[in-house]
Protein backbone atom coordinates (compact mmCIF):
# COMPACT_ATOMS: atom_id res chain seq x y z
CA UNK A 1 0.00 0.00 0.00
CA UNK A 2 1.20 3.55 -0.70
CA UNK A 3 0.78 6.69 1.86
CA UNK A 4 2.57 9.91 2.26
CA UNK A 5 3.69 9.26 5.71
CA UNK A 6 3.96 6.28 7.83
CA UNK A 7 3.87 6.89 11.76
CA UNK A 8 5.56 3.99 13.59
CA UNK A 9 4.62 4.10 17.06
CA UNK A 10 1.12 5.45 18.85
CA UNK A 11 1.91 6.84 21.75
CA UNK A 12 1.70 10.77 22.50
CA UNK A 13 4.00 11.90 20.12
CA UNK A 14 3.36 9.20 16.93
CA UNK A 15 -0.69 9.88 17.61
CA UNK A 16 -0.34 13.62 17.23
CA UNK A 17 1.85 13.12 14.36
CA UNK A 18 -0.86 11.44 12.46
CA UNK A 19 -3.34 13.58 13.73
CA UNK A 20 -1.49 17.14 12.74
CA UNK A 21 -0.84 15.89 9.67
CA UNK A 22 -4.53 14.83 8.78
CA UNK A 23 -5.46 17.79 9.65
CA UNK A 24 -3.11 19.44 7.07
CA UNK A 25 -4.84 17.17 4.75
CA UNK A 26 -1.48 14.46 4.27
CA UNK A 27 -2.20 10.89 3.49
CA UNK A 28 -0.85 9.21 7.04
CA UNK A 29 -0.55 6.07 8.21
CA UNK A 30 0.18 4.79 11.46
CA UNK A 31 1.28 1.52 13.21
CA UNK A 32 1.38 0.80 16.96
CA UNK A 33 2.29 -2.43 18.10
CA UNK A 34 -0.13 -2.80 20.94
CA UNK A 35 -4.25 -3.28 20.71
CA UNK A 36 -3.99 0.09 22.75
CA UNK A 37 -2.98 2.31 25.00
CA UNK A 38 -0.62 1.44 28.44
CA UNK A 39 -2.76 0.47 31.80
CA UNK A 40 -0.44 3.39 33.34
CA UNK A 41 -1.18 6.31 32.95
CA UNK A 42 2.14 7.47 32.65
CA UNK A 43 2.25 11.35 31.93
CA UNK A 44 -0.51 13.61 33.25
CA UNK A 45 -0.82 17.26 32.45
CA UNK A 46 -0.23 18.92 29.37
CA UNK A 47 1.11 22.54 29.55
CA UNK A 48 -0.94 25.41 27.71
CA UNK A 49 1.18 25.82 24.46
CA UNK A 50 -0.07 21.83 23.98
CA UNK A 51 -3.35 23.17 24.67
CA UNK A 52 -3.31 25.47 22.24
CA UNK A 53 -2.27 23.15 19.24
CA UNK A 54 -5.41 21.15 20.72
CA UNK A 55 -7.54 23.89 20.42
CA UNK A 56 -6.26 25.07 16.93
CA UNK A 57 -6.80 21.42 15.55
CA UNK A 58 -10.41 21.51 16.70
CA UNK A 59 -10.22 19.59 19.62
CA UNK A 60 -10.39 22.17 22.50
CA UNK A 61 -14.39 21.31 23.44
CA UNK A 62 -14.10 17.20 23.12
CA UNK A 63 -12.05 16.79 25.21
CA UNK A 64 -12.65 16.04 29.02
CA UNK A 65 -13.96 19.31 31.33
CA UNK A 66 -11.12 18.84 33.89
CA UNK A 67 -8.45 20.96 33.35
CA UNK A 68 -5.27 21.94 34.78
CA UNK A 69 -5.56 24.42 37.29
CA UNK A 70 -3.31 26.87 38.86
CA UNK A 71 -0.54 24.43 40.52
CA UNK A 72 -1.88 21.58 39.55
CA UNK A 73 0.66 18.92 38.96
CA UNK A 74 3.23 21.38 39.42
CA UNK A 75 3.21 22.43 43.32
CA UNK A 76 5.01 19.76 45.65
CA UNK A 77 6.18 19.22 48.79
CA UNK A 78 7.96 16.83 50.94
CA UNK A 79 5.76 15.50 53.62
CA UNK A 80 6.09 12.44 56.62
CA UNK A 81 2.14 11.06 54.51
CA UNK A 82 -0.97 12.70 52.56
CA UNK A 83 -2.41 13.49 55.43
CA UNK A 84 0.33 14.42 57.92
CA UNK A 85 2.58 17.27 58.49
CA UNK A 86 3.93 18.97 55.15
CA UNK A 87 7.78 20.83 55.22
CA UNK A 88 9.46 22.57 52.27
CA UNK A 89 7.62 23.02 48.89
CA UNK A 90 9.84 22.17 46.00
CA UNK A 91 9.82 24.74 43.46
CA UNK A 92 10.32 23.88 39.18
CA UNK A 93 11.98 27.37 39.47
CA UNK A 94 12.57 30.06 41.72
CA UNK A 95 9.21 31.60 42.75
CA UNK A 96 8.34 33.78 40.11
CA UNK A 97 6.68 37.66 40.74
CA UNK A 98 3.11 37.34 40.29
CA UNK A 99 2.40 39.07 37.07
CA UNK A 100 -1.22 40.60 35.45
CA UNK A 101 0.06 39.30 32.23
CA UNK A 102 -2.23 36.73 30.08
CA UNK A 103 -0.06 34.71 27.47
CA UNK A 104 -2.24 32.09 25.96
CA UNK A 105 -5.89 31.78 25.21
CA UNK A 106 -5.88 28.06 26.34
CA UNK A 107 -5.23 26.50 29.53
CA UNK A 108 -3.32 23.22 30.36
CA UNK A 109 -5.15 20.11 30.23
CA UNK A 110 -5.68 17.75 33.43
CA UNK A 111 -5.92 14.48 31.58
CA UNK A 112 -3.98 11.01 31.51
CA UNK A 113 -2.16 9.76 28.92
CA UNK A 114 -4.32 6.69 28.71
CA UNK A 115 -7.36 8.84 28.19
CA UNK A 116 -5.65 11.38 26.09
CA UNK A 117 -4.40 9.29 23.75
CA UNK A 118 -7.62 7.48 22.48
CA UNK A 119 -8.83 11.55 22.05
CA UNK A 120 -5.90 12.09 19.58
CA UNK A 121 -7.01 8.47 17.80
CA UNK A 122 -10.40 9.26 17.27
CA UNK A 123 -9.76 12.90 16.27
CA UNK A 124 -6.90 11.54 13.75
CA UNK A 125 -9.10 9.26 12.65
CA UNK A 126 -11.74 11.19 12.05
CA UNK A 127 -9.76 13.78 9.71
CA UNK A 128 -8.78 10.99 7.51
CA UNK A 129 -6.19 8.91 9.27
CA UNK A 130 -5.43 5.24 9.18
CA UNK A 131 -4.65 3.81 12.25
CA UNK A 132 -3.40 0.38 12.64
CA UNK A 133 -3.26 -0.69 16.47
CA UNK A 134 -1.70 -4.74 16.77
CA UNK A 135 0.26 -3.72 13.90
CA UNK A 136 3.96 -3.96 14.31
CA UNK A 137 6.95 -2.87 11.86
CA UNK A 138 9.46 -6.10 11.16
CA UNK A 139 11.87 -4.29 8.83
CA UNK A 140 12.77 -1.21 6.85
CA UNK A 141 14.91 0.12 4.06
CA UNK A 142 14.75 3.41 2.57
CA UNK A 143 15.98 5.22 -0.82
CA UNK A 144 16.28 8.48 -2.19
CA UNK A 145 12.33 8.29 -3.61
CA UNK A 146 11.20 7.27 0.17
CA UNK A 147 10.66 4.57 2.67
CA UNK A 148 9.52 0.85 2.56
CA UNK A 149 8.29 -0.99 5.34
CA UNK A 150 7.07 -4.42 6.48
CA UNK A 151 4.62 -4.92 8.88
CA UNK A 152 2.44 -7.60 10.31
CA UNK A 153 -0.88 -7.62 11.71
CA UNK A 154 -3.70 -10.38 12.69
CA UNK A 155 -2.36 -11.76 9.39
CA UNK A 156 0.55 -12.15 6.68
CA UNK A 157 3.12 -9.27 6.62
CA UNK A 158 2.88 -6.98 4.04
CA UNK A 159 4.38 -3.78 2.82
CA UNK A 160 4.09 -0.24 3.09
CA UNK A 161 5.57 1.95 1.03
CA UNK A 162 5.71 5.53 2.36
CA UNK A 163 7.43 9.40 1.00
CA UNK A 164 8.70 9.72 4.47
CA UNK A 165 8.83 7.98 7.53
CA UNK A 166 8.67 9.15 11.47
CA UNK A 167 10.14 7.03 14.16
CA UNK A 168 7.81 7.61 17.54
CA UNK A 169 8.91 4.23 18.66
CA UNK A 170 9.94 5.09 22.49
CA UNK A 171 12.97 5.57 23.94
CA UNK A 172 14.46 2.01 22.96
CA UNK A 173 13.54 2.82 19.29
CA UNK A 174 14.74 0.10 17.06
CA UNK A 175 14.77 2.39 13.94
CA UNK A 176 16.79 4.52 15.74
CA UNK A 177 19.27 2.29 16.85
CA UNK A 178 19.02 0.26 13.40
CA UNK A 179 20.28 4.19 11.90
CA UNK A 180 23.02 4.20 14.16
CA UNK A 181 22.22 7.28 15.74
CA UNK A 182 23.92 7.85 19.12
CA UNK A 183 22.59 9.79 21.95
CA UNK A 184 23.69 12.68 24.55
CA UNK A 185 23.19 12.89 28.05
CA UNK A 186 22.91 12.11 31.33
CA UNK A 187 21.68 8.32 30.61
CA UNK A 188 20.51 6.12 33.11
CA UNK A 189 19.61 7.15 36.40
CA UNK A 190 17.55 5.11 38.29
CA UNK A 191 15.46 2.24 38.39
CA UNK A 192 11.27 2.74 39.89
CA UNK A 193 9.25 0.71 41.02
CA UNK A 194 5.31 1.77 40.63
CA UNK A 195 1.31 0.68 42.53
CA UNK A 196 -1.10 2.45 40.76
CA UNK A 197 -4.34 2.63 42.93
CA UNK A 198 -7.62 3.96 43.55
CA UNK A 199 -8.76 5.42 46.81
CA UNK A 200 -11.24 7.98 47.42
CA UNK A 201 -8.42 10.92 48.46
CA UNK A 202 -9.68 14.41 46.78
CA UNK A 203 -10.19 15.97 49.76
CA UNK A 204 -6.47 16.07 49.69
CA UNK A 205 -5.89 18.28 46.92
CA UNK A 206 -7.53 21.52 47.93
CA UNK A 207 -4.81 23.51 48.40
CA UNK A 208 -3.66 22.74 44.85
CA UNK A 209 -0.91 20.47 46.11
CA UNK A 210 -0.55 17.91 43.74
CA UNK A 211 2.65 15.77 44.37
CA UNK A 212 4.16 14.37 47.96
CA UNK A 213 7.65 12.99 48.21
CA UNK A 214 6.74 11.07 51.20
CA UNK A 215 10.02 10.79 53.82
CA UNK A 216 10.55 6.87 54.29
CA UNK A 217 8.46 5.66 51.34
CA UNK A 218 8.53 7.06 48.20
CA UNK A 219 6.73 9.84 45.99
CA UNK A 220 2.83 9.86 45.23
CA UNK A 221 1.01 11.83 42.53
CA UNK A 222 -2.35 12.06 41.52
CA UNK A 223 -4.06 11.65 38.05
CA UNK A 224 -6.65 13.83 38.82
CA UNK A 225 -9.23 11.13 38.37
CA UNK A 226 -9.36 9.05 41.73
CA UNK A 227 -6.67 7.11 40.27
CA UNK A 228 -3.12 7.74 42.21
CA UNK A 229 0.51 6.20 41.83
CA UNK A 230 3.01 5.60 44.14
CA UNK A 231 6.87 5.53 43.05
CA UNK A 232 8.99 2.88 45.24
CA UNK A 233 12.49 1.90 45.32
CA UNK A 234 13.17 -1.26 43.11
CA UNK A 235 12.21 -4.38 44.44
CA UNK A 236 9.90 -7.24 44.26
CA UNK A 237 6.39 -6.59 46.40
CA UNK A 238 3.37 -8.53 47.68
CA UNK A 239 0.18 -7.21 47.41
CA UNK A 240 0.36 -7.19 51.69
CA UNK A 241 3.49 -4.56 51.31
CA UNK A 242 2.26 -2.62 48.43
CA UNK A 243 -1.18 -2.30 50.65
CA UNK A 244 1.05 -0.99 53.54
CA UNK A 245 3.63 1.53 51.75
CA UNK A 246 0.18 2.73 50.34
CA UNK A 247 -1.53 3.21 53.54
CA UNK A 248 1.84 4.53 54.99
CA UNK A 249 2.13 7.06 52.50
CA UNK A 250 -1.22 8.64 52.80
CA UNK A 251 -1.34 8.17 56.59
CA UNK A 252 -4.18 6.26 57.37
CA UNK A 253 -5.60 2.75 56.80
CA UNK A 254 -9.07 2.93 56.91
CA UNK A 255 -9.94 3.99 53.41
CA UNK A 256 -11.19 1.53 50.69
CA UNK A 257 -8.26 1.17 48.22
CA UNK A 258 -8.34 -0.47 44.71
CA UNK A 259 -4.64 -1.80 43.16
CA UNK A 260 -5.10 -1.50 39.22
CA UNK A 261 -1.68 -2.62 38.62
CA UNK A 262 2.20 -2.28 39.12
CA UNK A 263 5.00 -1.31 37.15
CA UNK A 264 8.63 -1.14 36.83
CA UNK A 265 10.31 1.53 35.23
CA UNK A 266 13.74 2.82 34.10
CA UNK A 267 14.58 6.39 34.53
CA UNK A 268 17.05 7.91 31.96
CA UNK A 269 18.06 11.25 30.15
CA UNK A 270 19.79 11.63 26.54
CA UNK A 271 18.94 13.27 23.49
CA UNK A 272 19.86 11.84 20.37
CA UNK A 273 22.60 13.04 18.65
CA UNK A 274 20.59 13.74 15.00
CA UNK A 275 16.68 13.84 14.73
CA UNK A 276 16.62 12.99 10.81
CA UNK A 277 18.33 10.59 8.59
CA UNK A 278 17.43 10.68 5.19
CA UNK A 279 13.68 10.46 5.27
CA UNK A 280 12.69 9.28 8.33
CA UNK A 281 12.56 11.65 11.22
CA UNK A 282 12.43 10.75 15.27
CA UNK A 283 10.06 12.06 17.40
CA UNK A 284 9.04 11.81 21.00
CA UNK A 285 11.19 9.45 23.39
CA UNK A 286 12.67 8.29 19.94
CA UNK A 287 14.50 11.40 19.90
CA UNK A 288 14.49 12.68 23.37
CA UNK A 289 14.08 9.97 26.80
CA UNK A 290 13.26 13.59 29.23
CA UNK A 291 12.48 12.11 32.69
CA UNK A 292 9.31 12.72 34.16
CA UNK A 293 10.18 14.79 37.18
CA UNK A 294 11.33 18.82 37.40
CA UNK A 295 9.12 20.52 34.86
CA UNK A 296 7.11 17.51 33.22
CA UNK A 297 9.00 18.28 29.47
CA UNK A 298 8.53 15.00 28.31
CA UNK A 299 5.02 14.43 26.54
CA UNK A 300 4.70 18.16 26.05
CA UNK A 301 8.18 18.32 23.82
CA UNK A 302 6.93 14.98 22.32
CA UNK A 303 3.99 16.64 20.87
CA UNK A 304 5.24 19.59 19.74
CA UNK A 305 7.80 17.82 18.03
CA UNK A 306 5.16 16.20 16.11
CA UNK A 307 3.37 19.91 15.50
CA UNK A 308 6.97 21.35 14.07
CA UNK A 309 7.36 18.20 11.33
CA UNK A 310 3.85 17.94 10.21
CA UNK A 311 3.42 21.35 8.65
CA UNK A 312 6.90 21.27 7.15
CA UNK A 313 6.53 17.81 5.69
CA UNK A 314 2.99 19.13 4.54
CA UNK A 315 4.17 21.89 2.81
CA UNK A 316 6.73 19.76 0.81
CA UNK A 317 4.29 17.13 -0.21
CA UNK A 318 1.90 19.42 -1.31
CA UNK A 319 4.96 20.97 -3.62
CA UNK A 320 4.77 24.34 -1.62
CA UNK A 321 8.58 24.39 -0.18
CA UNK A 322 11.18 22.69 -1.50
CA UNK A 323 12.37 19.53 0.93
CA UNK A 324 15.68 21.26 2.39
CA UNK A 325 12.67 22.91 4.49
CA UNK A 326 12.68 19.27 6.20
CA UNK A 327 16.10 20.12 7.63
CA UNK A 328 15.14 23.06 10.09
CA UNK A 329 13.18 20.36 12.21
CA UNK A 330 16.56 19.06 13.12
CA UNK A 331 17.88 22.58 13.78
CA UNK A 332 15.07 24.10 15.58
CA UNK A 333 13.79 20.67 17.87
CA UNK A 334 16.82 19.64 19.09
CA UNK A 335 18.46 22.66 20.87
CA UNK A 336 14.51 22.17 22.61
CA UNK A 337 15.01 18.83 23.87
CA UNK A 338 18.76 19.62 25.14
CA UNK A 339 17.56 22.86 27.11
CA UNK A 340 15.16 20.85 28.69
CA UNK A 341 17.54 18.26 29.59
CA UNK A 342 19.74 21.17 31.02
CA UNK A 343 16.53 22.55 32.76
CA UNK A 344 15.51 19.44 34.31
CA UNK A 345 18.92 18.49 35.94
CA UNK A 346 19.40 22.81 37.03
CA UNK A 347 16.22 21.59 39.01
CA UNK A 348 15.56 20.36 42.08
CA UNK A 349 12.60 17.57 41.93
CA UNK A 350 12.77 16.63 45.95
CA UNK A 351 14.41 13.35 45.72
CA UNK A 352 18.33 14.55 45.04
CA UNK A 353 18.89 11.58 43.57
CA UNK A 354 20.15 11.27 40.29
CA UNK A 355 23.69 13.56 40.80
CA UNK A 356 24.73 16.85 41.33
CA UNK A 357 22.84 19.48 40.26
CA UNK A 358 23.78 21.00 36.39
CA UNK A 359 25.32 24.74 36.76
CA UNK A 360 22.84 26.44 34.63
CA UNK A 361 20.38 29.39 34.22
CA UNK A 362 17.00 28.29 35.44
CA UNK A 363 14.03 29.54 32.78
CA UNK A 364 10.66 30.31 34.24
CA UNK A 365 8.49 27.60 32.94
CA UNK A 366 6.47 30.20 31.13
CA UNK A 367 9.29 30.41 29.15
CA UNK A 368 9.31 26.98 28.68
CA UNK A 369 6.30 26.66 27.67
CA UNK A 370 5.63 29.37 25.31
CA UNK A 371 9.19 31.21 24.91
CA UNK A 372 11.71 28.66 23.30
CA UNK A 373 13.85 30.55 20.20
CA UNK A 374 13.91 28.60 17.05
CA UNK A 375 17.47 29.44 14.88
CA UNK A 376 17.16 27.84 11.81
CA UNK A 377 16.96 28.47 8.09
CA UNK A 378 13.30 28.71 8.41
CA UNK A 379 13.74 31.74 10.70
CA UNK A 380 15.36 35.22 9.65
CA UNK A 381 16.74 37.27 12.45
CA UNK A 382 17.28 34.82 15.21
CA UNK A 383 20.91 35.57 16.03
CA UNK A 384 23.17 33.66 18.35
CA UNK A 385 23.39 36.75 20.79
CA UNK A 386 19.92 35.39 21.78
CA UNK A 387 18.74 33.66 24.86
CA UNK A 388 17.49 30.19 24.17
CA UNK A 389 14.04 30.95 26.15
CA UNK A 390 12.43 34.05 27.58
CA UNK A 391 8.74 35.01 28.26
CA UNK A 392 6.78 35.99 25.35
CA UNK A 393 6.64 39.70 26.81
CA UNK A 394 10.34 40.16 26.96
CA UNK A 395 10.37 38.70 23.17
CA UNK A 396 7.70 40.71 22.35
CA UNK A 397 7.07 39.12 18.78
CA UNK A 398 11.24 38.04 17.86
CA UNK A 399 11.50 35.96 15.14
CA UNK A 400 12.23 32.43 15.79
CA UNK A 401 9.27 32.85 18.24
CA UNK A 402 5.79 32.01 19.13
CA UNK A 403 3.45 34.75 17.85
CA UNK A 404 2.33 36.23 20.93
CA UNK A 405 -1.15 35.83 21.76
CA UNK A 406 -3.72 39.26 22.30
CA UNK A 407 -7.37 39.33 22.21
CA UNK A 408 -8.90 40.09 19.14
CA UNK A 409 -12.69 39.94 19.66
CA UNK A 410 -14.58 38.19 22.17
CA UNK A 411 -13.15 34.70 22.58
CA UNK A 412 -10.44 35.40 19.63
CA UNK A 413 -6.91 35.47 19.92
CA UNK A 414 -4.09 36.65 17.19
CA UNK A 415 -3.47 32.79 17.65
CA UNK A 416 -6.67 31.73 16.09
CA UNK A 417 -5.19 33.43 13.12
CA UNK A 418 -2.29 31.32 12.35
CA UNK A 419 -1.72 28.13 12.11
CA UNK A 420 -3.82 27.38 8.63
CA UNK A 421 -0.75 28.60 5.96
CA UNK A 422 1.14 31.62 6.24
CA UNK A 423 -0.15 35.02 7.24
CA UNK A 424 1.34 38.65 7.33
CA UNK A 425 -0.48 40.64 10.20
CA UNK A 426 0.28 44.26 9.69
CA UNK A 427 -2.38 47.19 9.82
CA UNK A 428 -0.97 49.25 6.49
CA UNK A 429 -2.17 49.07 2.90
CA UNK A 430 1.02 48.81 1.31
CA UNK A 431 1.58 45.08 2.97
CA UNK A 432 -1.58 44.47 1.78
CA UNK A 433 -0.59 44.96 -1.68
CA UNK A 434 2.34 43.24 -0.74
CA UNK A 435 1.20 39.57 0.05
CA UNK A 436 -0.25 39.29 -3.91
CA UNK A 437 0.99 36.99 -5.73
CA UNK A 438 2.43 35.18 -2.73
CA UNK A 439 1.31 32.04 -0.75
CA UNK A 440 0.82 34.51 2.41
CA UNK A 441 -2.95 35.60 3.50
CA UNK A 442 -3.29 38.53 4.75
CA UNK A 443 -4.39 39.84 8.63
CA UNK A 444 -5.31 43.23 9.26
CA UNK A 445 -4.86 43.49 13.16
CA UNK A 446 -4.76 46.79 15.67
CA UNK A 447 -2.66 45.21 18.43
CA UNK A 448 1.23 44.89 16.56
CA UNK A 449 2.59 46.64 19.28
CA UNK A 450 2.42 42.99 21.02
CA UNK A 451 4.59 42.01 17.90
CA UNK A 452 7.26 44.60 18.39
CA UNK A 453 6.00 46.46 15.44
CA UNK A 454 5.47 50.21 14.44
CA UNK A 455 1.89 51.22 13.15
CA UNK A 456 3.49 50.51 9.73
CA UNK A 457 5.64 47.43 10.67
CA UNK A 458 4.58 44.04 9.56
CA UNK A 459 5.39 40.34 10.62
CA UNK A 460 5.24 36.98 8.63
CA UNK A 461 3.96 34.47 10.93
CA UNK A 462 4.81 30.38 9.74
CA UNK A 463 1.90 27.43 9.98
CA UNK A 464 2.99 26.78 13.27
CA UNK A 465 2.26 29.92 14.44
CA UNK A 466 5.96 30.94 14.69
CA UNK A 467 7.47 34.56 13.39
CA UNK A 468 9.53 33.55 10.69
CA UNK A 469 10.29 37.37 9.92
CA UNK A 470 9.32 40.72 10.59
CA UNK A 471 10.09 44.40 9.42
CA UNK A 472 9.02 46.64 12.80
CA UNK A 473 8.26 49.63 10.08
CA UNK A 474 7.77 49.93 6.47
CA UNK A 475 10.27 49.52 4.01
CA UNK A 476 11.20 51.43 0.82
CA UNK A 477 9.57 48.47 -0.96
CA UNK A 478 7.26 46.31 1.27
CA UNK A 479 6.43 43.76 -1.76
CA UNK A 480 10.28 43.39 -2.84
CA UNK A 481 10.90 42.48 0.94
CA UNK A 482 8.56 40.32 1.77
CA UNK A 483 8.41 38.48 -1.37
CA UNK A 484 12.31 37.71 -0.43
CA UNK A 485 12.06 36.82 3.14
CA UNK A 486 8.88 34.53 2.14
CA UNK A 487 11.41 32.89 -0.53
CA UNK A 488 14.12 32.11 1.97
CA UNK A 489 11.89 31.31 4.85
CA UNK A 490 9.37 28.78 3.49
CA UNK A 491 12.06 26.72 1.69
CA UNK A 492 14.40 27.04 4.54
CA UNK A 493 17.46 28.09 2.24
CA UNK A 494 18.84 31.24 3.00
Amino acid sequence: MQTSVLVVGGGLAGTSAALFLAWRGVPVTSVEKHPGSSAHPRAVGFNARVGELLRAAGLEDELPPSRMTKGFGVRRVRAESLVGKKFDETFWTPPAELSDVERSPATGVGVAQDRMEPILRDKARELGADIRMSTRMLEFTQDDEGVTAIVRGDGEPYEIRADYLIAADGHRSPIRERLGIGRTGRGYLHTSRSVLFRAPLEEYLKDGIGQFVIDGVGFLTTYGDGRWVLMLDDREYDEPELRQKIFQAIGRDDLDVEIITTGRWTISAAVADRFSQGRIFLAGDAAHTLPPSRGGFGANVGIEDAHNLAWKLAAVLNGESRPSLLDTYDAERRPVATLCHQQIFARNDGHNRDGEPDDAPLYDNNAMHFGVLYRSDAVLGAGPELPPAQLPEQWNGQPGTRAPHAWIGPGRSTLDLFQRGWVLVADHPQWEEAVAGLAVRYERIEQLEVFGLSAKGASLIRPDGYVAWRSVDLPDDPAAALATAFSSVSAGTR
